[in-house]
């Protein structure tokens, strides 16, 4: 999944960064308003953390113009003010939740979870597709009762996958939700961590069916081999 984050404290960003990388979500970073605005009308996120007084141009007016280009990725709202008003000028602006600085870490990744749309088949904390499960509360994979052991990446990757079953996905959805927008990633690379994910899901279970389909030309889905 992948985040921005519109931060101009450059301590608080850069920690939000290395923190949400950790948890296997691709993360930029935009220090002012216009260039969050700038990231967010031109790239795809799965959610936006924005704070509210930013240089440039603050949360509420990019919150505002989003809203008006039809962009409809999920924000959460930081700021140090606490005040109702402030949270009131945020949420109709049409932000979606609100957290206050200072937070807890654990706090800002339930909430994340919380706004991020889902797809039919998951319930609560778990994605389940067949008999793999991905619960993205504890970060474990299964396939029937066996644990799966994945890389942040592979991890970051097969969540993609999950959270669009039935749907071909190309390299390039899979790069640009995947990997950050400056890292230097070929086509290719998805092929290759499609292949770490087969190795370690479908090999060890030769009795399974094949979850992971390429489809010639388009790109990759997740689902059974009908």
């Amino acid at each position: 999944m992948k985040i921005l984050v519109v931060e101009d404290e450059h301590k608080i960003a850069n920690s939000l960064k290395k923190g949400l990388e950790q948890e296997s979500y691709a993360v930029d970073v935009a220090f002012d308003g216009q260039e969050g605005y700038d990231f967010a009308i031109s790239e795809e996120y799965d959610l936006i953390i924005l704070d509210l007084l930013l240089p440039k141009m603050d949360g509420v007016e990019i919150c505002l113009k989003l809203r008006k280009q039809q962009v409809h990725t999920p924000v959460l709202m930081l700021t140090a003010k606490g005040q109702i008003s402030d949270k009131v000028n945020g949420l109709d602006a049409g932000a979606d939740d609100y957290l206050t600085k200072p937070f807890a870490f654990k706090e800002l990744l339930a909430r994340l979870r919380a706004l991020i749309r889902r797809p039919k088949n998951n319930t609560g904390t778990t994605l389940k597709i067949e008999d793999l499960t991905l619960n993205t509360s504890n970060y474990e994979v299964r396939r029937g009762s066996k644990l799966v052991k994945l890389s942040s990446k592979e991890y970051a990757l097969l969540e993609y996958l999950m959270r669009h079953p039935e749907q071909v996905l190309t390299k390039k959805q899979i790069i640009d939700h995947i990997w950050n927008y400056d890292a230097d990633v070929l086509p290719n690379t998805v092929e290759v961590f499609i292949g770490y994910l087969r190795n370690k899901m479908e090999k060890p279970f030769p009795d399974k069916s094949t979850l992971i389909q390429t489809v010639r030309g388009f790109g990759y889905k997740i689902g059974r081999v009908e």
